[in-house]
C-alpha cells in the first residue's frame, strides 16, 4: 500500500542516507586533506630535513604508519619555538649517526626526557667522504683539481658502498633497525649532518625492506635536495665566486640518483636482496625483520 505515511517514511530515509552520506564524504574529505603527502618537509625551519619516514604505500597495498620514525638534518641552533613543535612529536630515541667531530662540533640539542644514542657509520674510516668533503671548500682551487669535473660524484659513490659493506656501518644499521623494531623505543627520529647521505641510506633501506617501490624510495630520497640546497644557497654562490665549480658544492650539498644506485648496487652484489642484507650483514634474522613490518605495516 503506497499511504501518505509510507511515501513519508520513505522521504525521511532517503533525507537521512543523503545526509549521512554527505557526513561521511565530508569527515573524509577532511582526513585527507588534513594528511600531509608522504616525504615532506614538517616544516620547522631550524631543521628543514626533518620528515616523517611514514604514510608511502607498498606494492601489495599497505601503508607505512605515520608518527613512529622521522629523519633528519642535525638538531642544532634549533629556535625556541622549533624546540616547542619537536617535543611535540613525543620522542623517545634520537640516533645520531655523525662522526665524533661532527657530534663535538654541534651537539644535539633533544626536548626534555630523549635519550641520545650515538651510532658511528663511519667509525672505520672517519676521514672519509661526505663528512669532511666541505672542508675542501674553503680552497675552491684546491676543491677544482680534487673534486671537479665528476671526480666528487665519484668520491660518493664509493662511500655510499662503504656505507653497505664496512664494518662500522654494519654495526651501527644493525642497532638502528633493531632499535627502530622496539615499539618501547619509538617514536623515534634518526639523523646525520645534513639528513641525506646516511640518513638517506637508512630511510631507503627501511622503506625497501617495507616493500615501498623503488621508484617512490628514490623520490623520497630525491627529496631531501628541496630542502637542503637552500640552506647552503650563500655556500655555494660565494664558493663559485671565488672561481670553484658550480657543481663541486651542489654534489656535495645535494643529493643524486648515482648515490643511492651504488649502494643499492653494493648491497645486491653482496647480498642479492634485502632481506639477506638484513640477515647475513647486519645479522636481525627473518624473524626480527617480520616484526618490524608487523610494527610499520597497516592494512587500509
Amino acid at each position: 500500500m503506497n499511504t501518505p505515511i509510507h511515501k513519508l517514511q520513505r522521504t525521511c530515509l532517503f533525507v537521512f542516507l543523503i545526509g549521512l552520506s554527505g557526513i561521511m564524504f565530508s569527515s573524509c574529505a577532511k582526513t585527507c586533506e588534513d594528511e600531509p603527502e608522504p616525504g615532506q618537509s614538517l616544516g620547522i625551519a631550524s631543521i628543514p630535513n626533518l620528515r616523517d619516514v611514514g604514510g608511502y604505500k607498498t606494492k601489495d597495498g599497505s601503508t607505512v604508519v605515520r608518527e613512529l620514525v622521522y629523519r633528519s638534518n642535525q638538531l642544532y641552533k634549533i629556535s625556541e619555538s622549533d624546540m616547542i613543535k619537536l617535543a611535540q612529536l613525543n620522542l623517545k630515541y634520537d640516533f645520531d649517526l655523525r662522526t665524533e667531530e661532527e657530534r663535538n662540533a654541534k651537539p644535539d640539542e633533544l626536548p626534555v626526557g630523549v635519550k641520545n644514542v650515538w651510532l658511528d657509520v663511519m667509525a672505520s674510516n672517519p676521514g672519509d667522504g661526505p663528512a669532511v668533503l666541505a672542508q675542501l671548500l674553503q680552497n675552491p682551487v684546491l676543491a677544482n683539481a680534487k673534486l671537479g669535473d665528476g671526480k666528487v660524484d665519484l668520491m660518493f659513490m664509493d662511500s655510499y658502498r662503504k656505507f653497505v659493506s664496512m664494518p662500522s656501518a654494519l654495526i651501527a644499521f644493525r642497532e638502528l633497525f633493531l632499535s627502530l623494531g622496539d615499539q618501547n623505543q619509538l617514536p623515534a627520529l634518526f639523523h646525520c649532518t645534513t639528513g641525506k647521505d646516511r640518513t638517506g641510506l637508512a630511510a631507503a633501506v627501511l622503506l625497501t625492506l617495507l616493500e615501498v617501490p623503488v621508484d617512490t624510495v628514490m623520490k623520497d630520497y630525491l627529496r631531501s635536495n628541496d630542502y637542503i640546497l637552500p640552506m647552503y644557497k650563500t655556500v655555494i654562490d660565494d664558493f663559485v665566486a671565488a672561481g670553484g665549480q658550480a657543481s663541486i658544492p651542489q654534489s656535495i650539498y645535494g643529493v643524486k640518483e648515482e648515490y643511492l644506485n651504488a649502494a643499492f648496487d653494493e648491497l645486491t652484489t653482496k647480498y642479492v636482496t634485502i632481506e639477506r642484507y638484513f640477515s647475513e650483514g647486519l645479522g636481525i634474522n627473518t624473524a626480527q625483520q617480520q616484526a618490524i613490518k608487523d610494527l610499520y605495516l597497516t592494512k587500509k
